[in-house]
Protein backbone atom coordinates (compact mmCIF):
# COMPACT_ATOMS: atom_id res chain seq x y z
CA UNK A 1 0.00 0.00 0.00
CA UNK A 2 1.37 3.17 -1.10
CA UNK A 3 2.21 6.39 1.29
CA UNK A 4 -0.28 8.33 -1.04
CA UNK A 5 -3.22 5.60 -0.72
CA UNK A 6 -2.39 4.79 3.17
CA UNK A 7 -2.93 8.94 3.46
CA UNK A 8 -6.41 8.67 1.32
CA UNK A 9 -7.52 6.33 3.86
CA UNK A 10 -6.52 8.79 6.43
CA UNK A 11 -8.45 11.56 4.92
CA UNK A 12 -11.90 9.17 4.39
CA UNK A 13 -11.40 8.24 8.46
CA UNK A 14 -11.34 11.87 9.32
CA UNK A 15 -14.31 12.98 7.45
CA UNK A 16 -16.07 9.78 8.78
CA UNK A 17 -14.79 10.92 12.46
CA UNK A 18 -17.03 13.60 12.78
CA UNK A 19 -19.79 13.73 14.48
CA UNK A 20 -21.96 15.43 12.29
CA UNK A 21 -20.48 14.08 8.74
CA UNK A 22 -19.61 17.16 6.55
CA UNK A 23 -21.32 15.92 3.63
CA UNK A 24 -19.99 18.26 0.53
CA UNK A 25 -16.11 16.92 2.03
CA UNK A 26 -17.44 13.13 1.64
CA UNK A 27 -18.47 13.74 -1.32
CA UNK A 28 -15.57 15.41 -2.78
CA UNK A 29 -13.83 12.14 -1.21
CA UNK A 30 -15.46 9.89 -2.62
CA UNK A 31 -15.70 11.49 -6.35
CA UNK A 32 -12.01 9.80 -7.13
CA UNK A 33 -13.08 6.81 -5.56
CA UNK A 34 -13.67 5.27 -2.44
CA UNK A 35 -11.02 2.56 -0.26
CA UNK A 36 -12.65 -0.92 0.37
CA UNK A 37 -10.66 -1.16 3.19
CA UNK A 38 -12.21 -0.64 6.94
CA UNK A 39 -15.10 -0.93 5.37
CA UNK A 40 -15.07 2.80 4.37
CA UNK A 41 -16.66 1.89 1.03
CA UNK A 42 -19.37 0.27 2.40
CA UNK A 43 -20.35 2.88 5.04
CA UNK A 44 -19.70 6.30 2.31
CA UNK A 45 -22.66 4.21 0.01
CA UNK A 46 -25.23 4.04 2.96
CA UNK A 47 -24.49 7.76 3.62
CA UNK A 48 -24.38 9.26 -0.14
CA UNK A 49 -27.42 6.62 -0.61
CA UNK A 50 -28.84 8.90 1.92
CA UNK A 51 -29.60 6.05 4.11
CA UNK A 52 -27.89 6.92 7.00
CA UNK A 53 -28.51 10.17 8.68
CA UNK A 54 -25.38 12.88 8.81
CA UNK A 55 -25.72 12.72 12.49
CA UNK A 56 -23.65 9.80 13.49
CA UNK A 57 -25.58 10.20 17.20
CA UNK A 58 -28.37 9.27 15.37
CA UNK A 59 -26.89 5.94 13.92
CA UNK A 60 -27.67 3.38 16.44
CA UNK A 61 -31.36 3.95 17.53
CA UNK A 62 -32.38 4.77 13.59
CA UNK A 63 -30.13 1.25 12.35
CA UNK A 64 -32.03 -0.58 14.84
CA UNK A 65 -35.47 0.77 14.13
CA UNK A 66 -34.63 0.15 9.90
CA UNK A 67 -33.63 -3.17 10.68
CA UNK A 68 -37.00 -4.23 12.64
CA UNK A 69 -38.86 -2.69 9.92
CA UNK A 70 -37.07 -5.35 7.63
CA UNK A 71 -37.80 -7.97 9.80
CA UNK A 72 -41.37 -7.09 10.14
CA UNK A 73 -41.47 -6.78 5.87
CA UNK A 74 -40.05 -10.21 6.38
CA UNK A 75 -42.69 -11.88 8.58
CA UNK A 76 -45.54 -10.20 6.78
CA UNK A 77 -44.63 -11.17 3.26
CA UNK A 78 -42.98 -14.14 3.07
CA UNK A 79 -43.53 -15.73 6.66
CA UNK A 80 -47.30 -15.46 7.53
CA UNK A 81 -48.26 -15.68 3.77
CA UNK A 82 -46.29 -19.13 3.71
CA UNK A 83 -48.08 -20.32 7.07
CA UNK A 84 -51.66 -19.15 5.08
CA UNK A 85 -50.59 -21.38 2.32
CA UNK A 86 -49.67 -23.90 4.18
CA UNK A 87 -53.18 -23.83 5.76
CA UNK A 88 -54.97 -23.26 2.56
CA UNK A 89 -57.65 -25.80 2.26
CA UNK A 90 -56.08 -28.39 4.79
CA UNK A 91 -59.69 -30.19 4.51
CA UNK A 92 -62.13 -30.16 2.01
CA UNK A 93 -64.64 -28.85 4.71
CA UNK A 94 -61.83 -26.19 4.83
CA UNK A 95 -62.11 -24.90 1.55
CA UNK A 96 -64.76 -21.88 1.04
CA UNK A 97 -65.43 -19.82 -2.07
CA UNK A 98 -63.55 -16.96 -0.74
CA UNK A 99 -59.86 -19.00 -0.49
CA UNK A 100 -60.68 -21.44 -3.38
CA UNK A 101 -57.61 -21.24 -5.77
CA UNK A 102 -61.03 -21.05 -8.61
CA UNK A 103 -62.43 -17.86 -6.69
CA UNK A 104 -62.69 -15.37 -9.92
CA UNK A 105 -62.12 -12.27 -7.19
CA UNK A 106 -58.92 -10.58 -8.30
CA UNK A 107 -58.36 -9.47 -4.39
CA UNK A 108 -59.06 -13.45 -3.39
CA UNK A 109 -55.97 -15.04 -1.32
CA UNK A 110 -55.47 -17.36 -3.98
CA UNK A 111 -55.24 -14.95 -7.12
CA UNK A 112 -52.48 -12.68 -5.20
CA UNK A 113 -50.54 -15.64 -4.48
CA UNK A 114 -50.81 -16.76 -8.15
CA UNK A 115 -50.04 -13.37 -8.97
CA UNK A 116 -46.85 -13.12 -7.06
CA UNK A 117 -45.64 -16.49 -7.98
CA UNK A 118 -45.22 -15.28 -11.50
CA UNK A 119 -43.35 -12.18 -10.15
CA UNK A 120 -40.94 -14.49 -8.08
CA UNK A 121 -40.24 -16.82 -10.81
CA UNK A 122 -38.85 -14.03 -13.04
CA UNK A 123 -36.86 -12.64 -10.08
CA UNK A 124 -35.43 -16.39 -9.13
CA UNK A 125 -34.77 -17.20 -12.75
CA UNK A 126 -33.04 -13.67 -12.82
CA UNK A 127 -31.21 -14.13 -9.51
CA UNK A 128 -29.53 -17.46 -9.92
CA UNK A 129 -27.40 -16.02 -13.12
CA UNK A 130 -26.21 -12.92 -11.63
CA UNK A 131 -22.43 -12.19 -12.12
CA UNK A 132 -21.92 -15.81 -13.20
CA UNK A 133 -18.21 -15.23 -13.87
CA UNK A 134 -17.95 -15.00 -10.25
CA UNK A 135 -18.20 -17.60 -7.35
CA UNK A 136 -19.78 -15.32 -5.06
CA UNK A 137 -23.39 -15.26 -5.52
CA UNK A 138 -23.71 -19.44 -5.53
CA UNK A 139 -21.92 -19.59 -2.20
CA UNK A 140 -23.55 -19.38 1.39
CA UNK A 141 -23.66 -16.14 3.03
CA UNK A 142 -21.80 -16.40 6.85
CA UNK A 143 -24.97 -14.53 8.00
CA UNK A 144 -28.36 -16.38 6.73
CA UNK A 145 -31.43 -15.24 8.37
CA UNK A 146 -32.28 -16.68 10.71
CA UNK A 147 -35.80 -15.77 11.45
CA UNK A 148 -36.18 -17.25 7.67
CA UNK A 149 -34.47 -20.72 8.68
CA UNK A 150 -36.06 -21.27 11.99
CA UNK A 151 -37.40 -24.55 11.80
CA UNK A 152 -40.36 -23.39 14.29
CA UNK A 153 -41.83 -21.65 11.51
CA UNK A 154 -43.64 -23.94 9.01
CA UNK A 155 -44.07 -22.30 6.38
CA UNK A 156 -43.75 -22.40 2.75
CA UNK A 157 -40.58 -20.72 1.95
CA UNK A 158 -39.73 -18.86 -0.92
CA UNK A 159 -37.01 -21.65 -2.96
CA UNK A 160 -40.39 -24.17 -1.85
CA UNK A 161 -42.51 -21.71 -3.63
CA UNK A 162 -40.27 -21.83 -6.80
CA UNK A 163 -39.53 -25.21 -6.74
CA UNK A 164 -43.63 -26.30 -7.08
CA UNK A 165 -44.24 -23.51 -9.38
CA UNK A 166 -41.59 -24.39 -11.93
CA UNK A 167 -42.85 -28.33 -11.69
CA UNK A 168 -46.54 -27.15 -11.99
CA UNK A 169 -47.18 -24.29 -14.02
CA UNK A 170 -45.78 -22.64 -17.18
CA UNK A 171 -42.71 -20.37 -16.70
CA UNK A 172 -43.43 -16.43 -17.35
CA UNK A 173 -41.24 -14.02 -18.57
CA UNK A 174 -42.18 -10.29 -17.61
CA UNK A 175 -39.92 -7.50 -18.73
CA UNK A 176 -40.79 -3.71 -19.37
CA UNK A 177 -44.11 -4.59 -21.68
CA UNK A 178 -45.64 -6.85 -19.19
CA UNK A 179 -46.05 -10.70 -19.04
CA UNK A 180 -44.60 -12.18 -22.25
CA UNK A 181 -43.24 -15.17 -23.33
CA UNK A 182 -45.29 -18.25 -21.65
CA UNK A 183 -43.50 -21.58 -21.63
CA UNK A 184 -45.00 -24.70 -21.27
CA UNK A 185 -44.67 -26.69 -18.17
CA UNK A 186 -42.19 -29.23 -20.21
CA UNK A 187 -39.77 -26.68 -20.65
CA UNK A 188 -39.90 -25.22 -17.27
CA UNK A 189 -38.82 -28.72 -16.16
CA UNK A 190 -35.46 -27.94 -16.96
CA UNK A 191 -35.60 -24.15 -16.07
CA UNK A 192 -32.24 -24.85 -14.11
CA UNK A 193 -29.87 -26.90 -15.64
CA UNK A 194 -28.46 -29.30 -12.77
CA UNK A 195 -25.03 -26.97 -12.47
CA UNK A 196 -26.52 -23.99 -12.07
CA UNK A 197 -26.92 -24.03 -8.62
CA UNK A 198 -25.68 -26.20 -5.93
CA UNK A 199 -28.12 -27.32 -3.23
CA UNK A 200 -26.53 -26.22 0.17
CA UNK A 201 -26.76 -27.90 3.20
CA UNK A 202 -30.20 -27.12 5.88
CA UNK A 203 -29.81 -24.18 7.57
CA UNK A 204 -27.47 -22.45 4.92
CA UNK A 205 -28.73 -19.83 1.93
CA UNK A 206 -26.88 -18.57 -0.97
CA UNK A 207 -26.32 -14.90 -1.35
CA UNK A 208 -28.55 -14.85 -4.71
CA UNK A 209 -31.36 -16.75 -1.87
CA UNK A 210 -30.71 -12.93 0.00
CA UNK A 211 -31.18 -10.74 -2.86
CA UNK A 212 -34.17 -12.91 -4.52
CA UNK A 213 -36.10 -11.81 -1.03
CA UNK A 214 -35.11 -8.21 -1.48
CA UNK A 215 -36.43 -8.07 -4.55
CA UNK A 216 -39.33 -9.74 -4.01
CA UNK A 217 -39.99 -7.36 -0.66
CA UNK A 218 -39.31 -4.49 -2.76
CA UNK A 219 -42.07 -5.78 -5.65
CA UNK A 220 -44.40 -6.33 -2.88
CA UNK A 221 -44.28 -2.98 -1.83
CA UNK A 222 -44.08 -1.56 -5.28
CA UNK A 223 -46.88 -2.63 -6.98
CA UNK A 224 -46.73 0.07 -9.39
CA UNK A 225 -43.48 -1.42 -10.89
CA UNK A 226 -42.85 -4.79 -9.11
CA UNK A 227 -40.12 -6.20 -10.34
CA UNK A 228 -38.72 -5.63 -13.87
CA UNK A 229 -35.82 -7.53 -15.27
CA UNK A 230 -32.83 -5.39 -15.19
CA UNK A 231 -33.22 -4.59 -11.39
CA UNK A 232 -31.39 -7.69 -10.01
CA UNK A 233 -28.34 -5.78 -11.88
CA UNK A 234 -28.98 -2.92 -10.11
CA UNK A 235 -29.08 -4.41 -6.45
CA UNK A 236 -26.21 -6.72 -7.20
CA UNK A 237 -23.24 -4.79 -6.84
CA UNK A 238 -24.79 -2.90 -3.58
CA UNK A 239 -25.33 -6.17 -1.76
CA UNK A 240 -21.97 -7.49 -2.85
CA UNK A 241 -20.84 -4.06 -1.41
CA UNK A 242 -22.46 -4.36 2.18
CA UNK A 243 -21.58 -8.42 2.48
CA UNK A 244 -18.30 -8.27 1.87
CA UNK A 245 -17.57 -5.39 4.02
CA UNK A 246 -14.64 -6.80 6.52
CA UNK A 247 -16.25 -5.38 9.96
CA UNK A 248 -18.69 -8.15 10.73
CA UNK A 249 -21.14 -5.73 12.51
CA UNK A 250 -22.24 -4.03 9.50
CA UNK A 251 -22.11 -7.49 7.17
CA UNK A 252 -24.31 -9.03 9.61
CA UNK A 253 -27.01 -6.96 8.34
CA UNK A 254 -26.05 -6.40 4.76
CA UNK A 255 -29.52 -7.84 3.94
CA UNK A 256 -31.65 -5.29 5.41
CA UNK A 257 -28.99 -2.02 4.63
CA UNK A 258 -29.27 -3.44 1.06
CA UNK A 259 -32.86 -3.41 0.51
CA UNK A 260 -33.25 0.43 1.89
CA UNK A 261 -30.27 1.40 -0.17
CA UNK A 262 -31.90 -0.02 -3.65
CA UNK A 263 -35.02 1.39 -2.48
CA UNK A 264 -33.48 5.02 -2.11
CA UNK A 265 -31.62 4.37 -5.74
CA UNK A 266 -34.65 3.04 -7.40
CA UNK A 267 -36.99 5.86 -6.18
CA UNK A 268 -34.41 8.28 -8.40
CA UNK A 269 -33.87 5.42 -11.08
CA UNK A 270 -37.18 3.55 -11.07
CA UNK A 271 -39.20 6.26 -14.46
CA UNK A 272 -36.29 4.48 -16.61
CA UNK A 273 -38.57 0.95 -15.81
CA UNK A 274 -41.89 2.03 -15.84
CA UNK A 275 -42.90 1.73 -19.80
CA UNK A 276 -45.54 4.35 -19.49
CA UNK A 277 -43.35 7.08 -18.57
CA UNK A 278 -41.04 6.05 -21.71
CA UNK A 279 -41.59 9.28 -23.47
CA UNK A 280 -42.30 12.15 -20.55
CA UNK A 281 -39.40 14.49 -19.87
CA UNK A 282 -38.38 12.01 -16.53
CA UNK A 283 -38.49 8.46 -18.98
CA UNK A 284 -35.64 6.64 -20.33
CA UNK A 285 -36.38 7.99 -24.16
CA UNK A 286 -35.52 12.04 -22.87
CA UNK A 287 -32.63 10.48 -21.00
CA UNK A 288 -31.32 8.55 -24.25
CA UNK A 289 -31.79 11.67 -26.63
CA UNK A 290 -29.89 13.63 -23.56
CA UNK A 291 -26.74 11.61 -24.37
CA UNK A 292 -26.94 12.60 -28.20
CA UNK A 293 -27.96 16.21 -27.32
CA UNK A 294 -24.72 16.11 -25.74
CA UNK A 295 -22.28 14.30 -28.16
CA UNK A 296 -23.83 16.94 -30.49
CA UNK A 297 -22.86 19.92 -28.87
CA UNK A 298 -19.16 18.09 -27.86
CA UNK A 299 -18.57 16.11 -31.23
CA UNK A 300 -20.35 17.47 -33.92
CA UNK A 301 -18.59 15.10 -36.29
CA UNK A 302 -19.28 11.83 -34.81
CA UNK A 303 -22.89 12.46 -33.94
CA UNK A 304 -23.33 13.14 -37.45
CA UNK A 305 -21.45 9.80 -38.55
CA UNK A 306 -23.95 7.86 -36.03
CA UNK A 307 -26.93 9.84 -37.27
CA UNK A 308 -25.86 8.94 -40.80
CA UNK A 309 -25.89 4.95 -40.12
CA UNK A 310 -28.90 5.08 -38.44
CA UNK A 311 -27.35 4.18 -35.15
CA UNK A 312 -29.99 5.46 -32.76
CA UNK A 313 -29.37 5.78 -28.94
CA UNK A 314 -32.02 3.04 -28.18
CA UNK A 315 -29.55 0.75 -29.46
CA UNK A 316 -27.39 0.55 -26.77
CA UNK A 317 -27.80 3.65 -24.34
CA UNK A 318 -30.82 2.24 -22.90
CA UNK A 319 -28.99 -0.48 -20.90
CA UNK A 320 -26.10 1.91 -20.38
CA UNK A 321 -28.67 4.26 -18.46
CA UNK A 322 -31.44 2.34 -16.62
CA UNK A 323 -28.81 -0.33 -15.24
CA UNK A 324 -25.93 2.26 -14.32
CA UNK A 325 -23.71 0.71 -16.21
CA UNK A 326 -23.61 -2.76 -14.72
CA UNK A 327 -23.43 -4.92 -17.61
CA UNK A 328 -20.26 -2.76 -19.72
CA UNK A 329 -17.97 -3.79 -17.04
CA UNK A 330 -16.63 -6.69 -14.80
CA UNK A 331 -18.25 -5.98 -11.50
CA UNK A 332 -14.95 -4.25 -9.58
CA UNK A 333 -15.23 -1.72 -12.47
CA UNK A 334 -18.69 -1.22 -11.66
CA UNK A 335 -18.24 -0.46 -8.09
CA UNK A 336 -15.49 1.91 -8.74
CA UNK A 337 -17.72 4.11 -11.64
CA UNK A 338 -20.77 3.70 -8.39
CA UNK A 339 -18.45 5.20 -5.97
CA UNK A 340 -17.93 8.55 -8.70
CA UNK A 341 -21.92 8.51 -9.41
CA UNK A 342 -23.16 8.07 -5.93
CA UNK A 343 -20.88 10.86 -4.63
CA UNK A 344 -22.44 13.27 -7.35
CA UNK A 345 -25.49 15.50 -6.64
CA UNK A 346 -26.62 15.15 -9.52
CA UNK A 347 -25.85 11.40 -10.49
CA UNK A 348 -28.28 10.81 -13.41
CA UNK A 349 -26.62 13.97 -15.19
CA UNK A 350 -23.22 12.59 -14.26
CA UNK A 351 -24.50 9.20 -15.85
CA UNK A 352 -25.39 11.00 -19.23
CA UNK A 353 -22.12 12.29 -19.56
CA UNK A 354 -20.39 9.27 -18.60
CA UNK A 355 -21.57 7.72 -21.59
CA UNK A 356 -20.98 10.68 -23.86
CA UNK A 357 -17.30 10.36 -22.42
CA UNK A 358 -17.24 6.63 -23.46
CA UNK A 359 -18.36 7.97 -27.02
CA UNK A 360 -15.93 10.28 -27.46
CA UNK A 361 -13.22 7.65 -26.23
CA UNK A 362 -13.79 5.50 -29.27
CA UNK A 363 -14.47 8.11 -31.56
CA UNK A 364 -11.62 7.25 -33.82
CA UNK A 365 -12.93 3.42 -34.11
CA UNK A 366 -16.94 4.36 -34.89
CA UNK A 367 -15.35 7.54 -37.37
CA UNK A 368 -13.84 4.34 -39.20
CA UNK A 369 -16.06 1.96 -38.75
CA UNK A 370 -19.52 0.45 -40.57
CA UNK A 371 -22.94 0.26 -39.17
CA UNK A 372 -22.22 -3.69 -38.40
CA UNK A 373 -18.67 -2.89 -36.65
CA UNK A 374 -20.39 0.13 -34.58
CA UNK A 375 -22.92 -1.90 -32.78
CA UNK A 376 -20.62 -4.27 -32.26
CA UNK A 377 -18.10 -1.92 -30.46
CA UNK A 378 -21.39 -0.20 -28.82
CA UNK A 379 -23.09 -3.27 -27.52
CA UNK A 380 -19.23 -4.75 -25.90
CA UNK A 381 -17.55 -1.59 -25.32
CA UNK A 382 -13.56 -1.77 -25.92
CA UNK A 383 -12.31 0.24 -22.87
CA UNK A 384 -11.94 -1.66 -19.97
CA UNK A 385 -9.87 1.62 -18.08
CA UNK A 386 -13.09 3.02 -16.32
CA UNK A 387 -10.51 5.86 -14.86
CA UNK A 388 -9.74 6.81 -17.73
CA UNK A 389 -13.87 7.44 -18.98
CA UNK A 390 -14.13 8.62 -15.17
CA UNK A 391 -11.58 11.27 -16.19
CA UNK A 392 -12.82 12.19 -19.51
CA UNK A 393 -16.76 12.91 -18.11
CA UNK A 394 -15.37 15.46 -15.46
CA UNK A 395 -13.34 17.08 -18.01
CA UNK A 396 -16.74 17.25 -20.13
CA UNK A 397 -18.68 18.38 -17.00
CA UNK A 398 -15.95 20.87 -16.18
CA UNK A 399 -15.77 22.57 -19.72
CA UNK A 400 -19.84 22.80 -19.57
Amino acid sequence: MTTAYKNRIQEFKVALSEENINLKTLRELCFSGIPFEGGIRALCWKILLNYLPLDQTLWESFLKKQREVYTQFLREMIIQPGIAKANMGLSREDVTMEDHPLNPNPDSRWNNYFKDNEILLQIDKDVRRLYPDMAFFQRPTQYPCQLILDPQNDYETLRRRVEQTTLKSQTVNRNRSGVTNVSSPGKSLNLYPSNEYEVLPSGSEAHWEVVERILFIYAKLNPGIAYVQGMNEVVGPIYYTFATDPNSQWKEHAEADTFFCFTNLMSENRDNFIKSLDDSQCGITYKMESVYSMLRERDLELYLKLEEQNIKPQYFTFRWLTLLLSQEFLLPDVIRIWDTLFSDQDRFHLLILVCCAMLILIRDNLLAGDFTVNMRLLQDYPISDVNTILIKAKDLRDTS
